[in-house]
């Protein structure tokens, strides 16, 4: 149940930090919401791991999520790519098909989840897919417009609808991504088997670094409105909090079961999305929400 526990906060951690980040897009530019959420979650890591006391594990043991630092760069890039030329309605549901890698990888090591855990853990996926979808509407953005803050594109003003070649590149690059992100949680494990506390720091630090020097290297212009500064420090906070919530729980479980309870964030994302901001939630969105909560007590009954 620990495990359950934390990967569950995970993902709330995960759904709220992708929240803060698309308000905090809306008050200062991507690159504003990237460098100050990845310096929070940075000073956060390492006050945690230094306050707990925790020793150097040395690079041997921090290699996987050191590297999966980097893969959550390209991840972070495919994915808005992908939605830079294709519909959000198709992107977002492949993405979150990232918890298929660490799930098959656990029952390839030789995990053995139970049968009700099986079916809890298909009904989940199928409920964060349909969550994740977009329902499709008139005047629906693409291209740049589907990043928070950005002007409108009508799908009319590039013809009858995506180019078939933007189309298959659009779920390349989410592909990508989900593979991406998937590889990152294998190295959240892989690392937590020896701290999970500087499995947090490392992989905080990992993506810190690149984010860094892709900064210097575009030197883009950084426009920020001050009450833009507690959604930018939010996002930071919660996205580190999840790292180092799932990296816990995969000391405490199967990885097949905590990938999957911890890549059900989308349905957090679009909740306070429809408690705050009154977004219209489609019919099919509240029905994959019902089928997530219902996996969800599959697994921890099983």
């Amino acid at each position: 149940m620990l495990a359950i526990a934390l990967a569950l906060g995970a993902s709330v951690c995960w759904g709220s930090g992708d929240f803060f980040g698309g308000l905090g897009t809306r008050r200062a530019s991507l690159w504003a919401v990237i460098v100050g959420s990845q310096a929070v979650g940075l000073a956060g890591a390492v006050l945690v791991t230094l306050l707990a006391g925790r020793h150097w594990p040395g690079l041997l043991a921090l290699w996987p999520v050191l590297l999966g630092g980097l893969a959550s760069v390209v991840a972070i890039s495919s994915f808005y790519k992908a939605l830079a030329i294709g519909s959000m309605s198709v992107v977002a549901p492949i993405s979150a098909a990232s918890a298929v890698i660490p799930f098959l990888f656990g029952l390839v090591t030789g995990e053995r989840p139970g049968a009700s855990q099986l079916a809890g853990v298909a009904l989940a996926a199928v409920g964060v897919l349909l969550v994740a979808t977009e329902p499709s509407r008139t005047g629906e953005t693409i291209g740049a417009a589907a990043l928070p803050g950005q002007p409108a594109v009508e799908p009319q003003a590039i013809g009858a609808g995506l180019q078939h070649r933007d189309r298959r590149r659009a779920v390349a690059l989410a592909l990508l991504a989900a593979v991406c992100i998937g590889l990152v949680m294998l190295g959240y494990d892989a690392v937590a088997e020896h701290d999970p506390l500087w499995a947090m720091l490392g992989g905080r630090a990992s993506s810190a670094t690149v984010f860094t020097f892709v900064f210097l290297a575009l030197r883009p212009r950084l426009r920020l409105r001050r009450s833009a500064l507690p959604l930018i420090a939010a996002t930071g906070i919660a996205d580190t909090a999840a790292n180092g919530l799932f990296a816990l729980a995969t000391t405490h479980g199967y990885l097949s079961i905590v990938a999957v309870l911890g890549s059900v964030y989308p349905v957090v994302t679009v909740a306070l999305a429809y408690v705050l901001l009154r977004e219209r939630v489609a019919p099919h969105q509240l029905a994959g929400a019902a089928g997530t909560l219902l996996g969800i007590a599959l697994i921890a009954a099983g």
